[in-house]
């Protein structure tokens, strides 16, 4: 992968994308599996085939892979689990990726297929009143913007709850607690976690050291956004394999005018106003020990019970970034992705 890096960003994303893509799983006994178009967003649609006497639950799956990696393929195992352990119609959007597709290109691919399913329910025999959104890591992130646009809409039907898995919410602060103590446990390390939000972002990785340091965002908005991203609303039981204070830093004008865009609530979802925040439906948040983002994932929870929103957290205690996907790989099997998985369906049993 060095080579490859030596080659050129460009060079390793597609080599990478090629290699998660070759994957390919036969026919499924138990589901219908359909490509399709959501207006113009691919979309690969799950549904069982044992026959329900009512309309079934509908789940809206964005996947991970830091916004750059990641396919309908690399999730066909775990939407085809989530559909048949939950007996849910699963729709999985197979949005543009960064860096050629910067946001919001994702963000409102994820939106407009979501949309678009709402509008035609119809025809997939789902109840409009039991609509979830879900996502991993980059699509946690999406899940919560998607379901904040929602929230905040009128003339769209409510969704019913939304599923984070470890997910990505904010970019002012690389330095949590969590950030500090995983900064070098695999699959995601910190210094990617900041490389993927840019990418994201601007479509290159100009000022990672500054947004890694904190000196991209200026003292003045960090502190007004202290309220909600900030090591004292962690519980004082996750720093206690370490954490060191991190001294404020303040930022030049022309950093800032690179990523202030990351104060956008499409963008980190964690910095959204109070008054939608308590809009929100029922969510549920899982959160990994091993994960620089466990806090962004603690953060939220706490933004949405301060606001009166019903939370379900479960936290894996021995589980590590994308866990979930690694349940049963190649042979390999992780009984934190395998508890992880069952958490989420008994999650959307309930709804």
């Amino acid at each position: 992968m060095i080579i490859l890096e030596n080659i050129g960003i460009c060079s390793q994303v597609s080599f990478v994308r090629y290699i998660q893509g070759r994957k390919t799983l036969g026919v499924d006994p138990k589901l219908f599996i359909k490509d399709l178009w959501f207006e113009k967003v691919p979309v690969r649609i799950y549904q069982p085939k044992v026959p329900s006497a009512s309309q079934r639950r509908g789940v809206m799956f964005f996947h991970g892979g830091g916004w750059v990696f990641g396919s309908l393929e690399t999730h066909e195992k775990l939407c085809r689990s989530i559909a048949r352990e939950s007996e849910s119609v699963v729709v999985s959007v197979g949005y543009r990726l960064a860096p050629e597709n910067k946001y919001p290109a994702a963000y409102e691919d994820c939106l407009n297929a979501t949309i678009h399913f709402m509008k035609n329910i119809e025809h997939y025999g789902v109840d409009p009143a039991r609509i979830i959104v879900c996502g991993d890591s980059a699509g946690g992130n999406l899940a919560a913007a998607v379901s904040q646009t929602l929230a905040g809409g009128s003339d769209l039907p409510k969704l019913r709850a939304q599923i984070l898995i470890y997910p990505g919410l904010q970019a002012v602060d690389f330095n949590l607690p969590s950030y500090q103590q995983n900064h070098r446990v695999p699959l995601l390390f910190r210094e990617r976690a900041a490389f993927y939000v840019l990418q994201y972002l601007n479509g290159n990785a100009t000022n990672l050291e500054e947004v890694l340091e904190g000196s991209h965002i200026p003292i003045d908005i960090k502190l007004n956004y202290r309220k909600w991203v900030s090591p004292d609303n962690v519980p004082e039981k996750f720093k206690v394999r370490g954490y060191k204070p991190h001294v404020l830093l303040d930022c030049t004008t022309e950093v800032y005018e690179t990523v202030k865009r990351f104060c956008e609530p499409n963008l980190c979802p964690l910095l959204a106003e109070d008054a939608l925040i308590r809009q929100l439906p029922e969510s549920f948040i899982l959160t990994c020990e091993y994960d620089v983002l466990r806090d962004d994932g603690l953060l939220y929870k706490k933004r949405l019970e301060d606001n009166g929103v019903r939370v379900t957290w479960y936290h894996l205690e021995d589980g590590f970034h994308g866990v979930i996907s690694l349940y049963d790989y190649c042979g390999f099997s992780f009984p934190a992705g395998k508890r992880g998985l069952d958490s989420v369906v008994n999650f959307l049993k309930s709804l």
